[in-house]
């Protein structure tokens, strides 16, 4: 695989999700996880490698102690794991969806390294870089490709989509701006490929 369960998007995202109105922040969780497949937009860590809910946050990319007013604007919110989010901090980096895809950023070697400024800036300030990240990364790449060699089933459940995806059908926002992107959820798709 070498190491291909840490590529970056090959092209900027686009936002797929576009809820509004909620009155806390964690309310958007189920649409953050599907919006970022599962995974830190940061440094690619994947829900199926570890617990959902005491592993991963919500995170504002422009911190709410400095954007008030962005505190629940989904276009503020990106899905991350708690390592990432506390080693963002209060800084500022540059919103993922422009600076987090393989234009900008890439991964070789356990190495993270950005094409761009607001790559490298963001690398820096998350320490994606670190001896222990780097070690992290070439760990997953080597579980991941003896699971391909040898236990088909451990690798679909490591690199594919968790069981539990949520069913945005049923989620009610007070506004959505891209209602859409409902019927493209990995939980619709799902659906769609089991009645064909």
């Amino acid at each position: 695989m070498n190491g291909s369960v840490f590529e970056y998007p090959e092209k900027r995202l686009q936002r797929r999700h576009g809820p509004q109105g909620y009155l806390r922040h964690e309310s958007f969780r189920p649409w953050l996880r599907d919006e970022f497949t599962f995974q830190c937009v940061y440094c690619l860590n994947r829900e199926s490698w570890g617990q959902v809910t005491g592993d991963f946050e919500v995170d504002h990319f422009l911190p709410q102690s400095i954007h008030p007013d962005k505190k629940l604007n989904y276009e503020n919110l990106v899905y991350a794991c708690r390592r990432c989010n506390g080693a963002k901090g209060n800084g500022i980096i540059a919103d993922p969806f422009y600076s987090l895809h393989t234009e900008s950023i890439r991964c070789q070697n356990g190495e993270v390294t950005g094409k761009s400024l607001e790559a490298q800036r963001t690398i820096r300030v998350l320490d994606l870089n670190s001896p222990n990240m780097i070690r992290w990364r070439l760990l997953f790449v080597q579980i991941v490709d003896l699971a391909l060699e040898h236990d088909e089933s451990l690798f679909e459940m490591l690199t594919g989509l968790p069981a539990n995806l949520p069913d945005l059908r049923r989620m009610k926002p007070p506004h959505n701006s891209r209602p859409e992107g409902v019927a493209d959820s990995w939980f619709s798709r799902r659906v769609k490929s089991h009645d064909s």
